[in-house]
């Protein structure tokens, strides 16, 4: 004799029904938070790398026009030292004494030494 089994399906406790799916939107949410939260962190991660390179990049521009005023303000500097030195030689002065202010060395008598 054969006998029918009729499939039953199975009954479960609504309580616990309920609880496992919000067991289960509770994990996903969490989930969804925690890769949002992660995203965020990498994006704030990436930012700050990007920020700090332009911050090297402005650097190196100011230290590059900054080496080249350097380099302008030595070359001037050695210009006017030399211009300086040619201005107060005694030849040049001399010269200028005899032609502008029509000065000759003294003769004798008109230097008197002081004791």
């Amino acid at each position: 004799m054969a006998t029918a089994v009729t499939a039953r399906p199975l009954r479960t406790n609504p309580a616990k029904r309920g609880r496992s799916e919000r067991a289960a939107k509770t994990s996903w949410r969490r989930r969804v938070l925690l890769l949002v939260l992660l995203a965020v962190c990498l994006i704030g991660a990436v930012l700050i790398h990007v920020w700090l390179r332009l911050q090297v990049v402005h650097v190196g521009y100011v230290l590059s026009t900054t080496s080249k005023l350097q380099n302008r303000l030595e070359q001037e500097n050695r210009e006017l030292k030399l211009e300086l030195a040619t201005m107060i030689s005694p030849d040049r002065l001399e010269a200028l004494a005899r032609k502008r202010l029509r000065l000759a060395p003294p003769e004798k008598g008109q230097v008197i030494v002081l004791p």
